[in-house]
């Protein structure tokens, strides 16, 4: 694979990442603006986001496999493509069906950009080195996830809605450009057939680890999808101590990302199993102190901080259960994170309308107890399993 410039590689699939999770998830605090832009309610814009969401759990275990014997950098290149058009007609429409259509067709190859870039990032240096260079593209998601968020509001409450609009479709140029010009061509070496790739389902493994990484991110975002009405409700913050607070848990999200790729290194197996029990002692902690504001920053920032090493971990689990078929292990692994979000965020919801806010976090402790259970599992039937090795 590529060796040569491998800082240059990772640092623009870093950015290409950040550019279509950001596409994602940057409307959400748009929101409102859309809704009166398009002149519907914010729930029926809430559709930008949902219908995302939906069409990526859907395209996660099958685009992927589609597009694996295929060029690498002209797939990404195409992916990137589809982006921009769509972005450019989210601009210039003030037709909602339109602008919809414009997010949910791009939102399919989703996971055909974001998994083959895990897989470049991984093949581009040694097996033991993988989860590392991982961590480095990771930072994208952490940045599009977190960061991308205040960032488009910013751009739309000080500039206009149309610019915040057109920072997606800038970020992909930009990105569509780097590629074409410094990204070598990756025609793949090893081509596998679709049935050799879809056997992994067969394998008692590949379930355990995505109900593990399905529970585990339902632990992290289904509280973290509140966590602004949680902050306002139980601890009183206002809302410019509530935006702070969620830009200190994405800074601290991307400090985990950063770490994890070290320590997923040195001891995965270890790190894995610690994770849910750190989290959930984080959680019980939170709990019995959420209406102190200080020790809530505190609480924010290691939760932040695990969260990053959280999302290595889930990419780890999966990819590691099936190192035979990367690029479909990495689309189960974007579907079962955000079924897992998708999960989470539900119950949590009904909690906190029928018993209240602050029990929220009872979806996440019970989330990392399941969680946990499957990697147990997962460790005392499959003793041998490493990176780079299948079952």
């Amino acid at each position: 694979m590529i060796k040569n410039s491998n800082g240059v590689l990772i640092f623009i699939l870093a950015v290409g990442v950040f550019g279509i999770i950001n596409t994602e998830m940057g409307v959400i605090g748009i929101l409102p603006e859309l809704a009166g832009h398009f002149d519907v309610n914010v729930s029926t814009a809430g559709l930008l986001v949902s219908l995302f969401a939906l069409a990526i759990a859907i395209a996660g275990p099958t685009l992927p496999l589609v597009f694996s014997g295929m060029n690498r950098k002209h797939v990404m290149l195409m992916v990137l493509a589809i982006f921009i058009i769509g972005n450019i007609i989210s601009i210039f429409t003030h037709d909602f069906t339109t602008a919809l259509l414009a997010r949910v067709i791009p939102a399919f190859f989703h996971p055909v950009y974001v998994s083959m870039a895990f897989s470049v990032a991984g093949a581009s240096v040694s097996e033991k080195e993988a989860p590392k260079a991982i961590s480095k593209v990771f930072i994208g998601v952490s940045a599009g996830m977190v960061l991308g968020v205040p960032a488009v509001s910013l751009i739309a409450n000080t500039v206009s809605l149309e610019a915040a609009m057109s920072f997606f479709a800038l970020v992909n140029i930009l990105t569509f450009i780097a590629t074409v010009w410094f990204v070598p061509s990756m025609p793949v070496e090893e081509r596998r057939s679709y049935g050799s790739q879809l056997r992994i389902l067969t394998h008692g493994v590949t379930w355990l680890s995505i109900l593990a990484v399905l529970f585990l991110n339902a632990a992290v975002f289904g509280v973290y999808s509140y966590l602004a009405e949680y902050l306002g409700a139980v601890t009183n913050m206002s809302a410019q101590l509530i935006s702070i607070m969620l830009f200190l848990y994405g800074l601290a999200n991307i400090a985990g990302n950063m770490m994890a790729g070290r320590i997923l290194t040195e001891n995965p197996i270890r790190t894995v199993t610690i994770f849910p029990l750190a989290l959930l002692a984080v959680y019980l902690v939170f709990y019995f102190v959420a209406e102190l504001a200080m020790p809530t920053a505190c609480i924010i920032l290691a939760w932040g901080i695990l969260g990053g090493i959280g999302a290595n971990i889930n990419q780890y689990w999966m990819t590691s259960s099936a190192p035979q078929a990367p690029e479909f292990a990495n689309g189960l692994f974007l579907t079962s994170v955000n079924l897992g979000t998708t999960i989470g965020a539900g119950i949590a919801g009904i909690i906190m309308a029928q018993i209240g806010t602050r029990y929220i976090l009872s979806v996440g402790v019970l989330s990392l107890v399941i969680g946990f259970v499957f990697i147990l599992l997962r460790n005392s039937l499959y003793k041998n399993l490493e990176y780079g090795r299948g079952d």
